[in-house]
């Protein structure tokens, strides 16, 4: 039975902070009757991303701590002190149960502000490198759920709090029901024919295009499909009579965004992406071979250390920004999509480490806690 009747959700920043709530968030309401209020920023996308989903949103306002010395550190002081005690008003408010926070700046005020009128409280990692709120915060919690069993290592003295959890996009996922003409629908291709997707995430990452587009010659004499999915502003900068005379090759497409993610996964062989922890969570959960390219630009070099998770399990084959070019992409894609016992055995290691019933963990947590 499910103790947990009225929760605050808070996460944000980023999608990989803002999607893991909302997947939870849909699982607690297939459940039970919850009254969910989240808390983010005004200036995240969780401002705009969360309302669509029709979830009660308030704001905080709040920043990042710089890594060098700065007057801006002694400003985030003060806004610290002053989103804690907004952030004490509204959970006084709205008198929840539980409180949980995704990771991103905001929660360092929310998660503090709960731990401080005494409601339980729970921070989740989705990364293999924790953030530094949630370090920050696992102190003052009562339990932290990780995904990467690496993450635990690094709370310290509050190691004893930790639970392997995984991520809820994981079994949001797996619900998904496949759609057995989802590349003939959606991109005109064969449904029987084997397929690579090459994506940098929702926006899209150069480096990947680049290399994708640059074997554009090899892909199109190839044996498999391919679909290339740019992010909206890399597409248009792209040739628009080029992109249209390879869409009307029989097995290569260049598309501006994949609205349906999920249904795509199931439906081809190989990913190439970044390393992002949502990504990650759905790619194993399905039991998806990949070739990871880790984003070098993110904090703590943390894609490549989620990277790293999958390729010392054998899971997933990593190739360093530095070394992405046409050539080094196009040799790794077609040596795996030519070796199938190698993409089988990477699927049955992806699967083996994926958690489909993350949502159902973190409940249970929470009924514990409450």
């Amino acid at each position: 039975m499910n103790k947990v009747k009225r929760i605050v959700l808070s996460g944000g920043g980023t999608g990989g902070h803002i999607y893991p709530a909302l997947a939870l968030y849909r699982v607690l309401k297939e459940k039970a009757d919850v009254e969910v209020l989240y808390i983010g920023t005004q200036r995240g996308l969780e401002s705009q991303i969360v309302p669509r989903e029709g979830m009660p949103f308030k704001a905080v306002e709040i920043t990042g701590l710089k890594r060098s010395i700065s007057i801006d550190n002694l400003k985030l002081i003060f806004k610290l002190f002053n989103s804690t005690r907004k952030a004490k008003q509204m959970i006084r408010d709205f008198q929840p149960d539980i409180v949980l926070g995704t990771g991103g700046y905001v929660c360092g005020p929310v998660l503090l502000a709960a731990s401080m009128l005494k409601v339980p409280t729970i921070i989740h990692e989705q990364n293999s490198v924790a953030g530094i709120t949630n370090k920050f915060l696992a102190r003052f919690v009562n339990k932290i759920a990780v995904c990467f069993e690496e993450a635990g290592h690094q709370f310290g003295k509050n190691q004893h709090k930790v639970i392997l959890t995984g991520n809820p996009r994981g079994q949001e996922v797996i619900s998904t029901p496949p759609m057995p003409q989802c590349l003939s629908e959606q991109f005109g291709l064969k449904d029987d024919q084997p397929t690579v997707l090459i994506f940098g995430g929702s926006r899209g990452a150069p480096a990947i295009n680049q290399a994708g587009i640059e074997s554009l010659d090899k892909w199109l004499t190839a044996n498999y499909q391919v679909i290339i999915a740019t992010g909206q502003s890399h597409f248009q900068e792209l040739n628009e009579e080029t992109v249209e005379k390879i869409n009307e090759s029989s097995n290569v497409r260049i598309v501006p965004y994949i609205d349906d993610m999920p249904s795509v996964f199931q439906a081809i062989d190989l990913v190439v992406c970044r390393a992002g922890a949502t990504t990650l969570t759905e790619l194993t959960a399905l039991g998806l071979p990949s070739i990871l390219i880790p984003s070098p630009y993110v904090t703590d070099n943390h894609q490549e250390h989620n990277a790293l998770s999958l390729v010392k399990k054998k899971a997933a084959v990593m190739i360093k920004e530095s070394e992405l070019n046409g050539q080094s992409l196009f040799q790794k894609v077609n040596q795996l999509m030519l070796a199938s016992k190698e993409l089988k055995a990477m699927s049955q290691a992806a699967k083996g480490m994926g958690i489909t019933d993350a949502s159902d963990r973190i409940i249970q947590m929470m009924n514990e806690l409450v």
